[in-house]
C-alpha cells in the first residue's frame, strides 16, 4: 500500500512539472512574439522617422518625419544671416529675405531617411546620425551682388586707398611713416568670397581673412626702407642756419636730402650739389658792384649800378666750411666766408648809416641809424674840366684822416677832415671855399671830391667809419 501511494505521488509531481514547462514555454513564446512585434513596430516607425541624435542641416531632427524635417529646414533658412566683417570693425548683415534665399527640396531628406536602415535600429540609435552639412537652397545672385556693391570699400571714390610706408622728412632727421591699410576692396575677390560663403551656407565671412582688401606693397618694417632711412639720417646730422641779416637759408634734412646721390656703396653727398648750393647763395645774396634800388632823400627811387660797396661770398672757402659742417653734424648758425663785406647784411645792405650825395642838387645828406643828422650844400667835381665826381653807384669809405694834405697836379690843399671813398675822391672840408651849392661846381668845382662846409664835414667825420656806404647819383 505504501508503494502504491508513493507511485501515485510521483506521477502527480511529474504531471505538475510537465504543466509548468508548458506554461513557461507559452510565456516565452508570448514574450518573443511581443518583442518581435515591438522590433517590427519600431522598425516601421524608423522607416518614417529619423533616429535619435540625427542632425541634418544643423537641425536636430530626431523622431521627425521627412516632411517635418523639411519644414524645419524652411524655417531655419528663413532666418539665415551672413555676417560680413569689414576692416575697421564694421559689420554688414546679409539676410535671407534680402537675397530671396529659399529652401529647395531636392529629395535629399527622403534619401537620407531611406538610407538609415530601420531594421538595424537597435544598433543605429546607439550612435549619433549626422546628415548633410547644409540644406539645399537657392538665392538671387544679382540681389546678393547688389548688396555687396554697397560695402564701404567697394566705392573707389569714397574708400580709403592703401598707402605704402614711406620716409618722411622732418627738420633734423627722417622717419618712416607707417603704411595706411585703407579699406578699398578688390571687387572680384569680394564678390567671389561672398558668393562662396553663401553657397556654403556660412554664417560668418571676414573680408580680411578672405584677403579681399587691396593692401600696401611696402610696410614700415620693410628692410630696404629701414636701411635707406638709416643711411639718410647718417648723412643728415647737421642743421645749419646761414645768417643773411633779415633773411636766412636753412640747411636741414630736407635740403640735405636733395644733395644725396646713389653710389655703389649706398647714399652719399654729391659735392657738385654742394657747389651749386654755394653758387646759388652767391647769386642770391652777393651785392658787391651789382645793381640795387635806392630811395633818395627826396623820395625818388633810382637804380644804382656801380661802386665798390657790397657783399661778395668766397665760394671756395664757403664750400669747404659747409663740407666740414656736414661731416661733423654741426648744428647752429653759420655765415658764409666773404671776400668783401658791407655794413649791413639785410636786403637793403646800405643800412641806416650812410652818406648821400646828389650831383644835380649839389646837396649831401648824412644818416645815422636811419636818422638824418646832416643836410648840407656841397661842391662836387667840375665836369667841364673832366673832374666830375663819380656817380651812379655806392662806394665804401676807404679811410678817415685828420689834418690831411690833398695833393694833385699844381696844388696842395690842407684839410682837417678827410674821408676817402673812391681812390683819391673823398669828402672833406675846404676852408678856402666860402660858398657851397648852386651851380658853382660847373665853373669852380673840385678836382672830383665833395667839398663840404667845415662844421658839417666835422659832424659827418664823427658819424661815419671805414666801410660806411656813400651813395652818389646825378
Amino acid at each position: 500500500m505504501p508503494r502504491e501511494r508513493e507511485s501515485r505521488i510521483k506521477k502527480y509531481e511529474e504531471l505538475l512539472a510537465k504543466r509548468k514547462k508548458k506554461r513557461v514555454r507559452a510565456v516565452l513564446l508570448i514574450l518573443l512574439a511581443l518583442l518581435a512585434a515591438a522590433y517590427a513596430g519600431t522598425a516601421v516607425y524608423f522607416h518614417y522617422h529619423f533616429y535619435p541624435g540625427t542632425v541634418i542641416y544643423g537641425i536636430k531632427c530626431q523622431n521627425l518625419t521627412a516632411e517635418e524635417t523639411k519644414n524645419e529646414a524652411v524655417r531655419k533658412l528663413a532666418g539665415y544671416t551672413l555676417q560680413i566683417l569689414e576692416r575697421g570693425g564694421d559689420t554688414r548683415m546679409l539676410n535671407a529675405g534680402e537675397i530671396h534665399l529659399r529652401y529647395r527640396d531636392d529629395g535629399g531628406i527622403e534619401r537620407m531617411l531611406q538610407a538609415q536602415k530601420p531594421y538595424l535600429w537597435p544598433l543605429m540609435i546607439a550612435k549619433p546620425q549626422i546628415g548633410a552639412a547644409q540644406a539645399d537652397f537657392t538665392y538671387d545672385r544679382q540681389l546678393a551682388q547688389a548688396a555687396v556693391e554697397k560695402l564701404d570699400g567697394m566705392d573707389e571714390a569714397s574708400a580709403q586707398h592703401p598707402q605704402d610706408a614711406y620716409i618722411a622728412t622732418l627738420e633734423k632727421d627722417f622717419v618712416i611713416v607707417q603704411e595706411v591699410m585703407g579699406n578699398l576692396l578688390d571687387r572680384e575677390k569680394t564678390l567671389q568670397a561672398v558668393t562662396d560663403a553663401l553657397d556654403a551656407g556660412e554664417s560668418r565671412l571676414s573680408l580680411e581673412e578672405a584677403d579681399c582688401y587691396q593692401n600696401p606693397s611696402v610696410y614700415q618694417d620693410d628692410a630696404e626702407l629701414c636701411s635707406r632711412a638709416a643711411q639718410m639720417n647718417e648723412l643728415a646730422g647737421a642743421y645749419i642756419t646761414y645768417d643773411f641779416g633779415d633773411r636766412q637759408e636753412l640747411v636741414d634734412a630736407a635740403k640735405i636730402q636733395t644733395w644725396m646721390t646713389e653710389t655703389e656703396d649706398g647714399l652719399a653727398i654729391d659735392e657738385n650739389c654742394l657747389l651749386a648750393f654755394v653758387e646759388e647763395l652767391a647769386e642770391k645774396y652777393d651785392t658787391f658792384g651789382l645793381s640795387r634800388e635806392f630811395i633818395t632823400s627826396e623820395g625818388k627811387t633810382i637804380t644804382l649800378t656801380g661802386g665798390d660797396y657790397g657783399w661778395c661770398i668766397d665760394q671756395e672757402a664757403t664750400l669747404a666750411a659747409l663740407k666740414d659742417a656736414l661731416a661733423n653734424d654741426y648744428e647752429g648758425v653759420m655765415k658764409p666766408v666773404y671776400l668783401y663785406t658791407a655794413m649791413c647784411r639785410d636786403t637793403d645792405d646800405i643800412g641806416g648809416t650812410y652818406v648821400e650825395v646828389c650831383i644835380s642838387e649839389q646837396r649831401m645828406w648824412c644818416y645815422e641809424n636811419g636818422v638824418l643828422m646832416v643836410d648840407t650844400p656841397v661842391v662836387t667835381g667840375n665836369p667841364t674840366k673832366n673832374n666830375g665826381t663819380p656817380s651812379g653807384g655806392v662806394w665804401a669809405i676807404d679811410s678817415k684822416m685828420r689834418n690831411y694834405v690833398l695833393r694833385g697836379e699844381g696844388y696842395a690843399a690842407p684839410v682837417d677832415y678827410w674821408m676817402a671813398f673812391n681812390g683819391d675822391v673823398g669828402i672833406h672840408d675846404l676852408k678856402s671855399r666860402t660858398e657851397f651849392g648852386g651851380k658853382i661846381y660847373l665853373t669852380n668845382g673840385s678836382h672830383g671830391c665833395v667839398n663840404t662846409p667845415y662844421e658839417q664835414a666835422k659832424e659827418i667825420y664823427n658819424i661815419v667809419s671805414v666801410g660806411t656806404p656813400v651813395v652818389v647819383y646825378e
